[in-house]
């Protein structure tokens, strides 16, 4: 059975929706898009304890669980980047029911304060991410549930056969 295109496009939305609050700074659009123990009707729960929890790893930082500590985190993140964009390629979007994983690459572009505290930013570094998001259909849409972004350590392909070439 193939998953209707619509579930994928709206999926596809959320994640689009993710990364631009980021790029754009938006704290509240941030929030309203991970989802919140509220957003999962009492038919899905046998009981209160198995409310789900977000959980989020941000590159370099140990498991955040709970709303409250993954959007503090992101407040964090946003209070000290002056700049940051997204260019996201290798996306792949799978549904399962009420559960969607997205896979991709995020070519991260960031900068923060100057160091001399002058209105100019700082230098500009790039980053190559890895990154898993989780979402959960809810009655307002699709809900981040879980983000988990690594960074790439090494290349891969054809640097590695070259050194092992001889």
């Amino acid at each position: 059975m193939s998953t209707p295109r619509t579930d994928v496009e709206q999926v596809e939305r959320a994640n689009t929706a993710y990364y631009e609050a980021m790029e754009r700074g938006d704290f509240e659009e941030l929030s309203s898009l991970w989802l919140n123990p509220s957003d999962t009707s009492d038919d899905d729960l046998e009981s209160e304890d198995e409310a789900p929890s977000v959980s989020c790893v941000h590159p370099g930082w140990p498991v955040l669980s709970g709303r409250g500590e993954v959007l503090r985190s992101y407040a964090l993140i946003m209070a000290n980047t002056e700049y940051i964009q997204f260019f996201l390629t290798d996306v792949r979007v799978s549904v399962s029911a009420d559960t969607a994983l997205v896979t991709c690459t995020e070519n991260i572009l960031s900068g923060g304060p100057s160091p001399d505290d002058s209105d100019e930013l700082g230098p500009l570094v790039g980053q190559l991410v890895v990154a898993t998001n989780v979402f959960r259909r809810t009655a307002d849409g699709w809900k981040l549930w879980s983000h988990h972004a690594s960074p790439v350590l090494a290349e891969s392909g054809e640097d590695e056969d070259e050194d092992t070439a001889g």
